[in-house]
């Protein structure tokens, strides 16, 4: 009987292991990509130069270099530990997972209690964006996306872009009193040919006016009424990706319980 408790017990144990292991690995190589393609962003817009590491704090890429580094050393720490049976770095993983799961959950119940404040944060952080359009090619590409996939302009409506020196209405040049082309309800010219100027001076048109030729309302209230339609899909992305690290968090725990019941064993 205790043979084949022990044979369950070490089919139990490799099973944890490669399950954690594996799983661990794929993160590690995920995390991996994304800092290399966070780094790439940034030695391709030369972030690292004397006269632009300045503001590299404010460069999205910078983001994906933060998780990617974070994602491939907490995996990687997970998927040694799991394949060498070290209970330190196993350890290490499990509180940082414990930790992640905890922060996930207060930081949902704060955007719950301030969606006011965060609101006010978007707005911030969109007009910025706005302001740096033409000079930082992330944003720009960033705040095309948003406006062409919520077929928006601006953060509140069309006007805001006024904040831009070059879509500013006192500002010389073509672009003045204008709006990006992707604020246009039609950019295309006969279906095929992208015309870039199909914004210019809409600030300057009333309401009326300009409903024919942009959008009119702002991305903020655009991006409201995505979240809300689609509140169900988020919610359910959110408790699957939370369920993941409590599943491992569970199997962590038992193969370290495992290891420390085979040390004390043998």
């Amino acid at each position: 009987r205790n043979q084949t408790k022990a044979t369950v017990q070490n089919r139990e144990d490799c099973l944890l292991k490669y399950l954690l292991f594996f799983s661990n690995l794929l993160f590690t190589v995920l995390g991996l990509v994304v800092l290399a393609l966070g780094l790439w962003g940034l030695i391709n817009k030369e972030s690292f130069a004397q006269e632009k590491i300045g503001q590299i704090s404010t460069d999205p890429m910078l983001v994906f270099v933060v998780l990617g580094l974070v994602l491939s050393t907490l995996c990687l720490s997970g998927c040694v530990g799991a394949l060498r049976e070290n209970c330190c770095l196993l350890q290490v993983f499990s509180a940082t997972v414990l930790v992640l799961v905890a922060a996930q959950v207060l930081a949902a119940i704060v955007a719950y209690s301030f969606q006011g404040q965060i609101e006010g944060y978007l707005r911030s952080g969109m007009l910025a964006a706005m302001v740096r359009y033409q000079d930082d090619l992330d944003l720009r590409f960033i705040t095309d996306e948003i406006q062409i996939g919520l077929q928006c302009c601006g953060a509140d409506n069309y006007r805001d872009w006024e904040v831009n020196m070059y879509y500013n209405c006192s500002a010389p040049g073509v672009l003045s009193c204008g709006v990006p082309a992707t604020c246009c309800v039609d950019p295309l010219e006969n279906g095929t040919v992208w015309n870039s100027q199909c914004g210019v001076g809409s600030q300057q048109l009333d309401e009326f006016s300009a409903q024919s030729v942009i959008f009119l309302g702002g991305c903020l209230g655009g991006m409201s009424r995505w979240i809300e339609q689609h509140t169900g899909l988020i919610g359910s992305v959110g408790i699957v990706l939370l369920g993941v690290q409590i599943i491992t968090l569970f199997i962590t725990t038992r193969l370290m319980d495992n290891i420390q019941c085979s040390k004390a064993t043998s």
